[in-house]
């Protein structure tokens, strides 16, 4: 999606400075267009879209600080953000200027995770639409931040606007001129909770509720010796529907002319809410439809792709879902789209191309990778092993990643491979996701695995390189399903047997099969001595009828026994 033209890095930092940001060295120009955000991470192979502002987590020191920025200079990004305070040195100016690359530091108590989210709400207003020519009361549509500098304008006072949750959705310059509660409110993006607690006391949400006309709120302090300015603030609305609330530190009272404006701007503030949201619900809709295209395949595949930026270059797709889907509708629902919100997030970080859609109860990524089949498959199951790890041991989240496809044709069959593999990860623990060679590969890709119930490791992310066989057996599963095929043979024989005596005789057989005919590691691993167990494997042959000597029929019943259903037994 092409980002706001009127996003510069000139605009970030007006928006931005001094509560957050401060200029260290470089000029930003007023024509440069900010292309993305990155977070850099030296032990990961990170790809840089052209003129992006490079999230420098973890940076620290002269000469760290400028190697990267002649890194960044290679690779044409616009800024670097480091954590404040940075010495203001002559190895870092001349860095900053052979390179090209502006030297920004990020204020201390800043969170990296809220400037990240800031700076992409900033670079995505207007996607949807033509900023340059519709525009809501003279501010270009949509454009929050700009609207916050207008009414601070207006009203001579630095402003913030706020969601229904008093979440910072944007905020004016000035910021340095109000008191510690706006400045910790801006850091955190939200109103901290001990200032809540005492707006809520004095009842100031209830009054703002209900009222139309601004609400004068005295200062709120929490430590001794904090001064802190009145607050002025308004209700945001379209219709009955409170939308959020605008709020002013101010000095002094608002004259009537000013508060008369405050009213009639809050009024604004509402249609470019509203756009603001319609224009997401616009752009996710898009985007999901571009996806849901090239991902079925055929004519407008490759025209879908190149709208997403992704023509040239190989991609994989990824699958992410929800195992152990059961519990309210909603919730599920809920649960999805912040699982897909937050790997949305986390592609942006890592590879900033990828294109991503929630369909169904699927989430589909389309993520660039290298061209070699097993460097790109490596690649993304090291970027779903890592958003796995930080979506917690509590999460059920799992993703299935089909083969690299190196042309728009051969997306639909990645498509078809991550949906696979996929249902591999959602199935039960007992087909095989406890098998040592396929724990190997997981340690050898770096997957995170997850404890069952059973106290069993399941795989929580698998390529369908890695699963293909058991995905095969699940297709010969809906096979012999679709075919109306019942329990038959030889293991229906054993099943029947074991259901009317109590008996263990199945067990017995798969327990043999699986240790090669090795009877004391069989009869270890149904806890049974291994006279009883070869007494058991002699009764199993009789029941069903068959030489368990010959190579065919061994296979044969291992076979049929991978593929029997939890149903199928029946005592």
């Amino acid at each position: 999606m092409p980002l706001n033209p009127r996003t510069s890095l000139v605009r970030v930092m007006e928006d931005f400075s001094p509560a957050l940001l401060d200029l260290v060295h470089g000029s930003p120009e007023p024509t440069d267009e900010v292309g993305g955000v990155v977070i850099h991470d030296p032990g990961d192979e990170v790809t840089y879209p052209p003129r992006a502002i490079v999230l420098g987590v973890g940076v620290y020191g002269t000469e760290e600080i400028t190697r990267l920025l002649r890194e960044l200079g290679l690779h044409g990004a616009a800024a670097l953000v480091v954590r404040g305070p940075v010495e203001r040195d002559e190895a870092l100016a001349a860095a900053a200027a052979a390179s090209g690359v502006v030297l920004i530091s990020l204020t201390q108590g800043a969170s990296w995770s809220q400037l990240t989210e800031l700076l992409r709400t900033l670079l995505t207003e207007g996607d949807i639409g033509d900023p340059g020519v519709e525009s809501l009361g003279g501010v270009p549509s949509g454009d929050l931040f700009a609207l916050a500098n207008a009414v601070a304008t207006l009203l001579d006072a630095p402003i913030t606007i706020e969601d229904r949750r008093q979440r910072i959705l944007a905020f004016s310059g000035r910021q340095d001129e109000a008191d510690q509660a706006r400045v910790a409110t801006i850091l955190a993006r939200r109103v901290p909770d001990g200032y809540l607690r005492i707006l809520e006391s004095r009842g100031v949400f209830s009054e703002l509720y209900r009222s139309d006309r601004p609400v004068h709120i005295a200062p709120a302090t929490i430590e001794e010796g904090e001064t802190a300015l009145p607050r002025v603030a308004v209700a945001v609305r379209a219709g009955d529907e409170f939308l959020g609330s605008v709020w002013a530190a101010v000095e002094e009272p608002l004259t009537p002319d000013r508060e008369q404006a405050f009213q009639d701007a809050a009024k604004l503030v509402a249609l470019h809410l509203l756009r603001h949201r319609a224009g997401a619900d616009a752009q996710n809709r898009l985007r999901a439809d571009l996806v849901s295209t090239v991902l079925e395949g055929g004519m407008g595949a490759a025209d879908a792709l190149d709208r997403l930026g992704l023509v040239e270059e190989p991609t994989v797709v990824m699958a992410m879902g929800l195992r152990g889907q059961r519990g309210d509708h909603a919730h599920l629902a809920a649960e999805r789209q912040r699982l897909t919100s937050a790997l949305g997030i986390h592609l942006n970080a890592v590879q900033p191309r990828s294109a991503l859609a929630l369909l169904g109860d699927v989430a589909y990524a389309i993520v660039p990778v290298p061209a070699d089949p097993e460097a790109g498959q490596e690649r993304a199951v090291q970027i779903a092993a890592n958003f796995v790890e930080r979506a917690g041991k509590r999460s059920q989240v799992v993703i299935g990643i089909g083969s690299v496809a190196t042309d728009p044709s051969a997306l639909s069959r990645s498509r078809t491979r991550a949906d696979r593999a996929l249902r591999v990860l959602m199935s039960g623990p007992g087909d095989r996701n406890d098998q040592s060679g396929q724990s190997a590969q997981h340690s050898r890709h770096g997957q995170s695995d997850q404890p069952d119930e059973s106290g069993r490791s399941r795989r929580r992310v698998a390529s369908i390189g890695d699963v293909y066989i058991d995905a095969l057996l699940l297709d010969l599963r809906d096979m012999a399903a679709v075919q109306g095929d019942e329990l038959l043979g030889p293991v229906a024989r054993l099943v029947e047997y074991d259901a009317r005596h109590r008996s263990h005789l199945v067990e017995t057989l798969r327990a043999w099969l699986d240790a090669f005919g090795d009877v004391v590691a069989a009869s270890a691993s149904v806890f049974v001595h291994p006279n009883t167990f070869r007494y058991r494997i002699r009764r199993a042959a009789e029941v069903a009828r068959v030489d368990l000597r010959d190579p065919a029929t061994r296979f044969a019943l291992m076979l049929r026994l991978r593929l029997m259903r939890p149903s199928d037994v029946q005592g």
